[in-house]
């Protein structure tokens, strides 16, 4: 994160840009979109968004083609030129004229960026790895560690096997041990890996270890492979140290990895912008390190602690922001078997039968189910054509979103290995180390993106099967990522973060209205929690949530209300169990949504027929599906 004294020198430096240009290049698709400051508006806005096929596999076999397809239908919409004449790139000007001032482009074409980790205690400086890596976008493919029950030549098969882009070697704190760190180079160093692109080029392994470590690691690895060497990521116990990690391997991704998939090379000479006369150059950024830099800057601004999911074909995203001993911190974690298309029957698998069909409101037959599963994941781009179809697929998001959740909560957590001094009073807190810093409580936004949330027919089925996976408490605000704009904004905000958080908030993000959960146990009782509302015409509006039901309050985008919320004894809002909550409530595309269904645990009536009612009286409330297809069982 940049301090506040380097916002604004980048805020100094990019008052003359007007015109702003990003791609971000997917596996399958290379989006683009047009940013232009609006003298009217007197902010940044969104003034176009255009796409084209990606084309780094055969038979272009050069990133730049999609890229140029994808600016070239921005022109056709605009009538003006953001290409050279002769078509060779992005036109970036350094004076008047055609073209842009800043160009800026993410990817994630060619598989992203792979990683395997390496650390001495898999659960201590190995889970301090895999956090560096998945914060700077990569994915994680193997955790090598001394006590991870392999033999050592287990290991060097794996290795070799993943053929990862690079390795994150750490391990030991400043000043310990470093025989355990010098057998994991050994390991490294006999399997000898060899990267996915250019041949004869060197593996980049990054050294973020013992220091003192550091001279016996080079001896080791020196010669095979492209080391380098940062400040150990965990030199004491007691704290993380991942920004130089993480700033290298964006650094390396470039040099390494992205520099020799087709036509890289060329995409990195055009991204940047003209300063002073000179040309500086902005490096391209992995697509869900870019994301991941968004939500950090967006909750730092804003002073909140904030959750984003992108939910694709074959992974699912979950990124989050939430305190630690007093200070904010950003995780990301990647959950590679859970998908909508190419991985949407290890979410079957996973999530079992049972848990996909209890969200399903009308009967269906297993076996035709597992044939829908399969056809999809063999026809990974279809789209559901019949309301059937959707209600089906929405339900199988549903478990991926929540066990995308669990496995986050995971690796989120307070560092392991460190001895607390504790009192009598932390006794009554039952906090330990190691523990998850995701709370559903403290959450205030909730950023849903991905096809299957982002293009749902209706946003009320994007608010649903937000709630009903990530189960929010108290009062969160809900929105969703309009067009996949997410990627492009986070390597924006690095460069221009004006642009970047005005455009964000304005035009991608779209809030859905404010959700509000009662949380606690409770005994027999009808009633959760009594509300007044004092509307923004004036009126006041009483109403209660009541135990397993849901309620709409209809309030437009940017409409609020103040709010007093008065909880039964032991149900908490925000403010502690039976404590008062006073503030603003805030209302969207849906509307404010009150959920009575309860927490810990959250469970649908085992009753088929009641389950099937309640479902169908959920989703009349916040009018999800047509009336009449769910009065009719599902068919027609």
């Amino acid at each position: 994160m940049h301090s506040d004294k380097q916002v604004k020198g980048e805020a100094v430096a990019a008052e003359r840009i007007q015109t702003i240009l990003a791609t971000d290049c997917g596996s399958t698709t290379t989006k683009s979109i047009l940013i232009e400051y609006s003298e009217e508006a007197g902010r940044y806005r969104l003034a176009r968004r255009g796409e084209a096929p990606t084309t780094v596999e055969a038979p272009a076999e050069d990133v730049t083609k999609g890229v140029l397809n994808a600016v070239g239908e921005i022109e056709d919409l605009e009538g003006r030129r953001f290409l050279k004449e002769d078509e060779s790139g992005v036109h970036v000007r350094e004076g008047s004229g055609d073209g842009v001032d800043l160009y800026v482009s993410t990817s994630s074409a060619g598989g992203g960026l792979q990683m395997t980790v390496a650390g001495v205690v898999k659960s201590m400086t190995g889970e301090s790895a895999q956090r560096a890596a998945l914060g700077a976008g990569a994915i994680v493919m193997d955790i090598v560690a001394s006590n991870d029950k392999r033999l050592p030549h287990e290991k060097v098969e794996d290795i070799r096997r993943l053929r990862p882009d690079m390795i994150l070697l750490s391990g030991g704190i400043d000043g310990g041990t470093i025989d355990h760190v010098v057998e994991l180079a050994e390991i490294i160093r006999a399997a000898d890996p060899k990267p996915r692109f250019g041949v004869g080029f060197k593996l980049p392994v990054i050294f973020a270890g013992n220091k003192d470590a550091a001279g016996a690691v080079k001896e080791e690895l020196g010669s095979t492979v492209e080391l380098k060497i940062v400040d150990n990521l965990r030199p004491v116990l007691e704290r993380e140290n991942l920004t130089p990690a993480r700033d290298l391997i964006h650094e390396l991704f470039m040099e390494h990895v992205m520099a020799q998939a087709p036509g890289y090379a060329r995409l990195m000479e055009w991204t940047g912008r003209f300063e002073n006369g000179k040309w500086k150059n902005v490096p391209i950024m992995p697509t869900p390190g870019a994301v991941g830099k968004l939500i950090e800057r967006v909750a730092k601004i804003e002073n909140i602690h904030a959750m984003g999911v992108d939910i694709g074909g074959a992974t699912t995203d979950v990124f989050s922001v939430f305190d630690s001993s007093g200070e904010p911190v950003f995780n990301r974690t990647v959950s590679a078997n859970l998908g909508m298309s190419y991985s949407i029957s290890n979410v079957l698998a996973s999530a079992g039968m049972d848990n996909v069909m209890r969200w399903v409101p009308f009967h269906v037959d297993e076996a035709d189910l597992r044939n829908r599963i399969r056809n999809k994941m063999i026809r990974p781009t279809t789209i559901p054509q019949e309301l059937e179809e959707l209600i089906i697929e929405q339900a199988i998001a549903r478990e991926a979103l929540r066990l995308a959740l669990v496995q986050h909560k995971d690796l989120a957590t307070g560092l392991k290995g460190v001895a607390q001094e504790r009192t009598i009073g932390d006794a009554f807190e039952q906090t330990q180390t190691g523990a998850t810093l995701v709370n559903m409580m403290d959450l205030d936004l909730l950023i849903g993106s991905g096809g299957v949330l982002s293009h749902a027919p209706r946003r009320s089925q994007t608010a649903l099967m937000l709630i009903d996976s990530f189960l929010p408490e108290g009062v969160t605000m809900l929105a969703v990522d309009s067009i996949f704009m997410m990627p492009h904004l986070g390597v924006l905000s690095e460069v221009h973060p004006q642009a970047a958080v005005e455009v964000f908030n304005n035009d991608c993000l779209i809030k859905l209205g404010h959700c509000v959960a009662p949380s606690g146990a409770f005994k027999k009782t009808t009633c959760l929690a009594s509300v007044i509302l004092k509307m923004p015409d004036g009126k006041t509006l009483e109403e209660k949530i009541r135990v397993g039901e849901m309620k709409l309050i209809p309030l437009g985008a940017g409409e609020k209300a103040e709010a007093v919320i008065t909880p039964i004894k032991g149900i908490d809002i925000g403010n502690g169990p039976g404590e008062i909550w006073e503030g603003t409530l805030e209302g969207g595309i849906v509307g404010i949504v009150f959920d009575g269904r309860g927490r810990h645990p959250f469970t649908l009536p085992g009753d088929d027929a009641e389950r099937v009612k309640m479902l169908q009286t959920w989703s009349q409330t916040l009018d999800t599906y047509p009336e009449r297809f769910l009065t009719m069982g599902g068919g027609e």
